[in-house]
C-alpha cells in the first residue's frame, strides 16, 4: 500500500512524460540529420565548383599580366 502510495506521488512529480520526451529526442535528431545532410551536400558542391574555377583560372594565368593601372590619377 506505501509502495502504490509512493510511485503515485512520484509520478505525480515529472510534468512531462518519458514517451513525449522520447518523441521531442526524435524530432531534434530528425531535424539536425536533414541539416547535416544538406551541409555535407552543400560542402561537396562548393568544392566541386572550388575545383571547377581553380582550372579556370589556371588557363587565365597563362597570360602575362598587364598593369591596368598606368592610366590613372590617385
Amino acid at each position: 500500500m506505501i509502495i502504490h502510495f509512493l510511485t503515485s506521488k512520484v509520478s505525480t512529480l515529472f510534468l512531462i512524460e518519458q514517451t513525449s520526451i522520447v518523441t521531442m529526442l526524435i524530432i531534434t535528431v530528425c531535424v539536425f540529420l536533414v541539416l547535416l545532410i544538406l551541409g555535407v551536400r552543400k560542402s561537396y558542391k562548393l568544392k566541386a565548383e572550388n575545383e571547377r574555377l581553380s582550372k579556370k583560372s589556371e588557363s587565365k594565368s597563362e597570360k602575362d599580366y598587364e598593369d591596368f593601372t598606368e592610366g590613372h590619377l590617385y
